[in-house]
């Protein structure tokens, strides 16, 4: 099936699978560990470990290993009994019964009824199966270095055990990048839209219909009954546990600082947007030459920033945070703004007043959806390939909102003390198993406006724009003034609604005013 092939097409020396029960990765994992133990040794060939968390999960894999050695490389195997002498660090040792088959190659592969405590003693690919039932999958991590030096591979493989366990611990640093582990995540679902039940039919000698198949699936889901989460976890790869509230209060606040800036808002009536475009032009200028500018010109020259936008026409807020990479690696956060039904003409010159004053930006992401297209693709045509058009979905969220909750707990970043700001982080759930502000989450805010957890998102779309590798370069921008906003507005009108002169006009512009 097409999830089975993505996982062997994926050659790296470390993955990851969280998976949901009966998906047919072990099963797919059998026919690689085949090929490479009968491979020579000059084609890859090497020993196979598996490691299950019982004995008959061992013997069914060298089943399955058997079964393809006989059909896929010609070879007729007999299952063995063995025994494995781990040798532990304390100089004791213990004996560990499994299975194995030997090949031609030289090569075997040996499924072991418990996990060794010396991996690294084995040398080749270790599989290690339903690894959130074993006693503590980091140990395999000490044991990484080891096995790679002599070219040897590790698979992790399991269905969830909860949020707490090491096995999803290991997922989620893997996807914030502080392991190489690549991941990947196969549903119970996304094995029957890829097939899995046009396989049972035809292993029954049934028809297929989608009619059977929607009813099947529906079965076997209402078997779990009221478990809903036993079922999340089971069949959508989803630990039990990962409801509620991603971000405790305390740790929150001891990412804030009162040293940091506070957090700028401007709002305006709705009469506001029936001014003419001179006059809301004006007092967007005021806003951003008398409060912006101050706060723009203390930026640190010497170090990188990035910035994240998360964006909103009427109801809720739209939030920039602008965030500084320090030589120590945390990203302070050196500027929040936050717009209240601001018409879209005077949220781009404001967004474009701000960047063109960020010091060695190095990168920006802006949220894409909905209204925020429009903003996110003027971005894109003023600073390039450096600005990020995020479609924040929920696959964006599964691979980057992790490494942004990490952050929190190893005060990699820094935000300023704002009751908002706090709210809005605190907002942060986990939903169907990804980190996200909830749908339906509104609070209201110190300003008595709405909110819907405005900074947090923002946050997460600079500190993902910072996580970026991109160049960063300085420039010196044009600031329009009062003395020649007239002329450039009639000299450099342009036939679209982009009423600002580009950067490089409004510097020639300045210079010969």
């Amino acid at each position: 099936m097409a999830h089975q092939a993505a996982w062997l097409a994926d050659d790296s020396d470390l993955k990851i699978c969280e998976k949901g029960r009966r998906t047919g990765v072990t099963f797919a994992e059998a026919l690689d560990c085949t090929l490479i133990a009968a491979a020579k040794r000059s084609a890859g060939g090497q020993n196979v470990f598996y490691i299950g968390d019982t004995k008959s999960k061992a013997r069914e894999f060298i089943g399955y290993a058997a079964h393809f050695a006989k059909f896929v490389a010609k070879e007729m195997l007999t299952i063995e009994d063995s025994i494995y002498l781990d040798q532990r660090d304390d100089g004791t040792t213990k004996f560990i019964s499994g299975y194995q088959i030997k090949f031609a190659s030289g090569f075997r592969i040996e499924g072991l009824s418990s996990r060794p405590e010396n991996i690294r003693g084995l040398q080749g690919t270790v599989v290690i199966d339903e690894a959130a039932f074993h006693k503590d999958v980091r140990d395999v991590l000490d044991a990484v270095n080891a096995l790679l030096i002599w070219g040897g591979k590790i698979r992790v493989i399991s269905s969830h055990n909860g949020i707490m366990n090491p096995f999803n611990e290991l997922i989620k640093e893997a996807r914030a990048k502080k392991n190489p582990f690549s991941v990947h995540t196969y549903s119970f679902g996304d094995a029957v839209r890829n097939g899995l039940f046009k396989r049972v039919c035809l292993i029954k000698g049934e028809e297929w219909t989608a009619e059977k198949e929607e009813a099947w699936e529906a079965d076997i889901r209402a078997a779990y009954g009221t478990r809903t989460a036993k079922m999340k976890q089971e069949l959508d790869a989803i630990p039990a546990e990962a409801e509620g509230t991603a971000l405790t209060r305390l740790l929150i606040e001891s990412c804030m600082s009162d040293s940091l800036p506070a957090v700028v808002r401007w709002d305006r009536p709705d009469s506001f947007k029936m001014l003419s475009d001179i006059e809301r032009e004006q007092q967007a200028e005021e806003f951003c030459e008398g409060v912006l500018k101050p706060l723009l010109d203390v930026l640190d020259g010497n170090r990188e920033h990035a910035f994240g936008e998360d964006f909103a026409r009427s109801g809720d807020k739209t939030a920039i945070v602008v965030a500084e990479i320090g030589s120590d690696l945390v990203r302070r956060a050196k500027l929040i703004v936050e717009l209240k039904n601001i018409p879209f003409d005077q949220q781009r010159d404001i967004l474009f007043y701000i960047v063109d004053g960020i010091p060695r930006l190095v990168a920006g992401a802006l949220d894409a959806r909905g209204n925020g297209q429009y903003l996110a693709e003027k971005a894109r045509q003023r600073w390039g390939e450096i600005i990020y058009e995020v479609m924040t979905t929920a696959s964006w969220y599964a691979a980057n909102m992790p490494a942004y909750i990490e952050a929190f707990s190893d005060k990699t970043i820094l935000l300023p003390k704002d009751a908002d700001v706090l709210a809005d982080h605190q907002a942060l759930a986990y939903v169907n198993g990804i980190i996200k502000v909830p749908d339906g989450h509104s609070s209201r805010g110190v300003d008595g406006y709405d909110r819907h957890g405005d900074t947090a998102p923002a946050g997460a779309l600079a500190f993902f724009a910072s996580r970026q590798e991109s160049i960063s370069y300085a420039y010196e921008a044009g600031r329009r003034s009062a003395s020649t906003i007239d002329v450039v507005q009639s000299a450099m009108m342009r036939p679209d609604d982009d009423r600002r002169p580009t950067r490089n006009t409004d510097i020639r512009l300045r210079g010969a005013l």
